[in-house]
């Protein structure tokens, strides 16, 4: 009997295979996610009663008019060591006043490599007694804990956790700070990348990358080529990437703080970027060939794409299918697919990664 996860798979299967079946795509390369225990991240509302609190959601109505509070004893699409340790951080908080006073929320951000960071959320001021007790409960648990509360971020010893990659033969190692956007499927991400590392071969040349965040794709990705300049507009995302650079003794990767709007007015010599001059970054010493992209769900804006229909090759990853076939309109007119993928890094929701390698027609 087809189990729901893979019902759900072929009907997004299909349903991408349709949307893009104009531009004329190869075979789609499909890639899957565990059915259970695949997401690194979990956030939950904290439900207090009279004698009780629980970790909970909220389930909406057809009209979207009501929400009903779901009690949550245990959540199978998390990581196995979110799971483990959800019963047991409620059972200390419980048994705490002063840290489960006011408690709104708890966010769950795990890794592969096993570290564990707990964010626990406030509805009143934290106090110097709550930061003696959080130490002693994260010393116990082995966990770090952040406390949150309005305008107010408590962190007892660091905000972030180190997860570890394989692609293919090595390992990479990244920083991932509290509240900043990491891909919530490790496994699937891993997958990713090693797709995206196929698609790069052949270069001899530098490699462009636009929305690099915290170099989630630029560091298997250097590999593959001489040099790599990649751009993030979010300064924590930039201050990761370079912390993971150096951590993986990376030598070839420079990374700047534009965005693509930005970047597009620098290498056509529109503008002059004082952080390129501070940093010693020369845009014109690269020989592009290549140029990947991974953008927010917006897509990839006019100019932009007009600067990348100048490249040899086009690495596209995208997480929403809509704006990535608008784009394709563009881009279809200089390059053809000569790759496609999707990455099911989002099982149980209509929502899909996709990939494409472009090149010059």
């Amino acid at each position: 009997m087809t189990s729901v996860y893979q019902q759900q798979l072929d009907a997004k299967i299909d349903r991408i295979r349709n949307q893009f079946s104009a531009f004329n795509p190869p075979t789609l390369e499909v890639f899957e996610s565990p059915e259970q225990h695949f997401r690194m991240r979990a956030e939950f509302r904290i439900w207090h009663t009279d004698d009780d609190m629980f970790y909970a959601m909220f389930e909406r109505s057809e009209d979207n008019q009501q929400k009903t509070v779901v009690r949550i004893d245990e959540f199978p699409i998390a990581d196995q060591s979110i799971n483990s340790l959800m019963p047991i951080l409620l059972a200390e908080l419980k048994a705490n006043p002063v840290l489960s006073k006011k408690l709104f929320e708890v966010h769950f951000l795990a890794t592969l490599k096993g570290e564990m960071l707990v964010s626990l959320v406030y509805r009143a001021p934290l106090t110097d007694e709550w930061d003696t007790l959080a130490k002693q409960l994260a010393e116990q648990l082995n966990v770090k804990i952040i406390g949150r509360s309005r305008g107010v971020k408590r962190v007892l010893t660091e905000e972030y956790i180190v997860e570890e990659l394989q692609v293919f033969d090595r390992t990479f190692q990244y920083q991932q700070i509290e509240s900043s956007f990491t891909q919530p499927n490790a496994q699937v991400c891993q997958k990713m990348l090693q797709w995206a590392c196929t698609a790069a071969e052949g270069s001899s040349k530098d490699l462009l990358e636009l929305y690099c965040g915290n170099g989630n794709f630029t560091l298997p990705m250097s590999l593959k080529f001489n040099r790599v300049f990649a751009t993030e507009l979010a300064k924590s995302s930039v201050y990761a990437a370079q912390w993971n650079i150096e951590k993986n003794n990376i030598d070839n990767i420079q990374v700047a703080r534009l965005s693509a709007e930005e970047f597009t007015q620098a290498y056509n010599a529109e503008r002059e970027f004082r952080r390129l001059q501070e940093a010693n970054i020369d845009i014109q010493s690269y020989d592009f060939d290549t140029v990947f992209v991974d953008p927010p769900r917006a897509g990839i804006d006019d100019d932009t794409l007009k600067l990348l229909q100048g490249f040899e090759r086009i690495i596209y990853i995208s997480c929403n299918p809509n704006t990535l076939h608008d784009n394709l309109k563009t881009l279809a007119q200089t390059h053809k697919i000569s790759k496609f993928a999707m990455f099911d890094q989002f099982p149980y929701t209509h929502h899909v990664e996709s990939g494409v390698l472009l090149e010059k027609i």
